[in-house]
């Protein structure tokens, strides 16, 4: 698996994914019915952040990832990143290649601190995954994410150092 920077021309192949994980409504806080353009402009994103495909040896996109400062001024050393795997690919470590490729390029990048603002509790993959690399819950919002079949359930914040 090779990790690289995302393209415009990785598009399509990512919105084959990212639309079925984002209209599903499980496990982002962003709106279900988000088009096309409004998803490429919030995944893609400019310098001085990042996204990037993980490909296999002919090109597939496996998943994607992007990374970015998560709060500005006294607490820029503060990074974030958000991942998504398409499901057709799950179970072959994607998500955790990603995940170890964001940490590593917030380290590269000055970064001190990684944190995730919206990790929906049911979403034990994610959660499992990431506590194996070492995030702690901080905190969870009660009945903060509105899942479509479990209602109301808690958003860890979730954070490590780098």
């Amino acid at each position: 698996m090779l990790i690289r920077e995302a393209t415009t021309a990785d598009w399509p192949a990512i919105w084959s994914f990212f639309r079925e994980i984002v209209s599903a409504g499980e496990t982002f806080t962003y709106p279900v019915d988000l088009s096309q353009e409004e998803g490429r402009d919030w995944w893609l994103l400019p310098p001085p952040n990042r996204t990037v495909v993980a490909v296999d040896d002919v090109g597939t996109v496996l998943g994607t990832a992007k990374m970015n400062n998560n709060h500005l001024g006294n607490s820029a050393h503060i990074a974030s990143a958000s991942y998504m795997v398409d499901p057709a690919h799950a179970g072959r470590g994607v998500g955790r290649a990603l995940c170890e490729y964001t940490m590593e390029w917030a380290r590269a990048e000055g970064y001190r601190i990684m944190q995730f603002n919206a990790v929906v509790d049911t979403n034990t993959y994610a959660v499992k995954l990431y506590q194996s690399l070492g995030f702690e819950v901080l905190g969870t919002i009660p009945e903060g994410f509105r899942h479509p079949a479990h209602g109301y359930v808690g958003l860890h914040i979730m954070c490590r150092a780098l």
